[in-house]
């Protein structure tokens, strides 16, 4: 692929400069023009977990202006809200997270990636047992933690790898630390991402260890992602063409397969917005791209709808914390990357529309409208930092700053 001239930031009122974009994993609002053909019908990640528990208290993100974007029960609009609020729609095929993060940064794919409803093809898992040297067993469609206890006990007894995938489009391996080393593990991920091209160019490969015994088993902290290169430029390349710093939070940087950003990877929501209030704390200028996991690997995944809503509360009470370490030139975005409806009986993904918050100290709130692509966040960041590319989508950046 080609990547993008160099375009220097050099105007020195764009050199102290910084802009976050939050994604809230999972947290959709609401059904897209294309919901219907993804089989997610009725699918509204926040509305439904609202509707379910009777309304959420979301009082932060309600002065920034969440019930103005979207209908949320015990979320009402309010009158002068303080950030630029709106909703984005997805034009990409798919609704991952590589999907979703990649147009977020200006990319759109023209097809889904592969996914795998009836388990991998014989021909995959022999090249795959072939290269690691190690039998497979599984290679189902589950859950990862229905599939370690189902399959946990033969893996002892063999040594064999538990593969398995989703409705989503990943190849996962699955070994227990005190069985499979780590290290083998990792190799083997990364023997599976270098033989999974097209047609079967999955979106993810994922380690997947995990400790325990029978009846106690447990997925460890140790997770990998082995992200397939994104196809073309991003914001990210853009951004490094130019010189801007960029930093992660959370499991960014294997979406872009590591490609122009480094992220600080978190165990769960509370320390990636403890790992986001450092870099807002110590960061002199740059840009920082935040994923938050919680709401859609342990509560959407699992039809969790208390957990979900839970999680929703608990950000709410921080964002305060984010918002008073914001400088005057600050830019924090809020979105998601796709829905994953804990109210509906699939437990995957859904196609819907997502929530955008913009807010700063110079931004004045007021409608942002329905974006017709999440790139349009990509085209902002990059209007705010001086530079002309836009990916595949528009700047809003003028409507912040709106008398």
């Amino acid at each position: 692929m080609s990547h993008p001239p160099e375009q220097s930031v050099s105007r020195p009122d764009l050199l102290t400069r910084r802009a976050l974009i939050l994604v809230l994993d999972g947290v959709g609002c609401g059904a897209a023009p294309d919901t219907d053909a993804y089989g997610d019908t009725g699918s509204d990640t926040i509305g439904n977990v609202a509707r379910a528990v009777g309304g959420l208290r979301l009082p932060n993100l309600r002065r920034l202006g969440l019930g103005n974007a979207t209908e949320i029960l015990g979320v009402a609009p309010v009158d002068h809200p303080t950030a630029g609020y709106g909703v984005m729609l997805p034009q990409s095929s798919g609704k991952d997270s590589t999907t979703g993060h990649w147009e977020i940064a200006g990319l759109h794919l023209e097809r889904p990636f592969p996914t795998y409803p009836q388990g991998f093809p014989a021909e995959i898992i022999d090249a795959f047992t072939r290269a690691t040297g190690r039998p497979v067993i599984a290679n189902t469609v589950a859950s990862g933690t229905a599939v370690i206890a189902e399959y946990a006990e033969a893996q002892q007894r063999t040594g064999a790898w538990i593969v398995y995938t989703s409705a989503d489009s990943v190849f996962q391996v699955a070994a227990h630390e005190e069985w499979i080393p780590l290290a083998e593990l990792y190799r083997a991920c990364e023997t599976a991402r270098a033989m999974l091209v097209a047609p079967h160019d999955v979106s993810r490969v994922i380690a997947r260890p995990f400790l325990g015994t029978p009846g106690a088993w447990r997925r460890t902290a140790n997770r990998r992602d082995y992200a397939i290169q994104p196809p073309g430029s991003t914001l990210l390349d853009v951004l490094a063409a130019a010189g801007v710093p960029r930093d992660g939070v959370g499991k960014v940087d294997d979406l872009f397969a590591g490609r122009a950003l480094v992220s600080r990877h978190t165990h769960d929501n509370a320390e990636g917005v403890e790992a986001i209030r450092q870099w807002l704390d110590s960061a002199p200028r740059g840009f920082c791209f935040a994923n938050l996991v919680d709401f859609d690997q342990l509560f959407g995944h699992r039809n969790d709808v208390p957990g979900f809503r839970g999680a929703l509360e608990a950000f709410d009470q921080v964002l305060p914390s984010l918002l008073a370490a914001l400088r005057e030139d600050d830019l924090l975005f809020i979105t998601a990357d796709h829905g994953n409806d804990p109210t509906t009986p699939s437990t995957d993904h859904a196609r819907e529309r997502v929530p955008l918050l913009a807010v700063g100290p110079r931004v004045r709130g007021g409608p942002l409208g329905t974006r017709q692509t999440f790139s349009d966040l990509g085209a902002t960041v990059a209007d705010w930092f001086g530079l002309s590319w836009r990916g595949g989508g528009t700047s809003f950046l003028p409507q912040l700053f709106a008398s």
